[in-house]
């Protein structure tokens, strides 16, 4: 695999307040971690971090199966967005990699281009992030849900917090995303679109909600990804419903739900957009794009669909 130069590490002198950098063992670190942060949820996340994880993760990643399965939970997703997020690896080192496999395999370049699509939508985001400023934390449009934008909570209910809505599949997403600090991206839809249209919270209060747990976390993506959910930076607000869900996860939550008789997300797009949503705003599926969003850390819109509106 071609290797770019890794960055030199940062050479911050050591200030007498500074947190320990050493530790015999991971143990150590996380009691340390909870006496300083005694409110904090969850323990240390199972992701390990540095060069060498980062490294050994690229050397993991399929980029023709990617293209392929990524929608499913089980699929060959690449999980290198929390050493992006952090400089540990760049979008050029992870391109290459990509580029250097195909040729390894004999592959054609259509076998990584989903891949390498996704690695430039990130790119996308910090460009719309450098151009906006915290005007990201704003509604880049008009809702497209047909109800008032004050109508939305500004909190993020107990129950979710805590994963105690009596959705396995909601909960449990929860739980990953507290306890790993890593979501695969249709889980990271599918609660989003809860939190937004079901339960109507607020898209930057979920959105604030991710970054408190998410190891790859970072304004750009995150927030204008919720945006893309809401509506606010979409022709359409995203949702689901069960079937969607079932496909994508095997099944694996409906089966010994509490909720499995009183489900709020069976029934078709149909059904579920006139429960959920307030004429006259045209949301039908007219595409069939339900289930088969792009995206490896959050969905994508369009290219000419995210053009802010100035």
């Amino acid at each position: 695999m071609t290797q770019l130069p890794a960055p030199p590490p940062l050479n911050w002198a050591v200030a007498e307040d500074d947190l320990p950098r050493e530790f015999p063992n991971r143990d150590e670190f996380a009691q340390d971690l909870e006496q300083l942060f005694p409110q904090t949820e969850g323990g240390l996340s199972p992701l390990r971090g540095g060069r060498d994880a980062a490294e050994r993760q690229l050397e993991r990643m399929n980029a023709k199966c990617y293209g392929r399965s990524r929608n499913h939970l089980d699929g060959a997703v690449t999980q290198l967005s929390p050493y992006i997020r952090h400089g540990v690896l760049s979008l050029a080192e992870v391109r290459e990699a990509v580029f250097d496999q195909l040729r390894q395999h004999r592959q054609q370049r259509e076998d990584g281009a989903t891949l390498i699509k996704e690695l430039g939508w990130r790119d996308f985001w910090q460009r719309i992030w450098t151009g906006l400023g915290d005007q990201i934390n704003n509604n880049q449009e008009e809702l497209n849900t047909g109800h008032d934008p004050n109508s939305y909570g500004r909190n993020v209910p107990d129950d979710i917090r805590t994963g105690r809505t009596g959705l396995a599949c909601m909960d449990r997403f929860q739980a990953d995303l507290v306890e790993t600090g890593w979501l695969h991206n249709h889980a990271r839809l599918w609660l989003a679109a809860y939190v937004v249209h079901w339960r109507r919270v607020h898209w930057k209060a979920g959105a604030d909600w991710f970054l408190e747990h998410l190891l790859d976390g970072d304004p750009a993506s995150n927030h204008l990804s919720w945006q893309w959910v809401a509506s606010s930076f979409s022709h359409k607000p995203y949702f689901f419903n069960r079937e969607n869900l079932e496909r994508y996860s095997k099944g694996r939550f409906c089966t010994d739900c509490p909720s499995a008789g009183c489900c709020p997300f069976e029934g078709s797009y149909a059904q579920l957009e006139t429960q959920l949503f307030a004429p006259p705003a045209a949301i039908g599926d007219t595409g069939g794009t339900h289930g088969r969003e792009r995206g490896a850390t959050f969905a994508r819109p369009s290219a000419a669909a995210a053009r802010p509106k100035r």
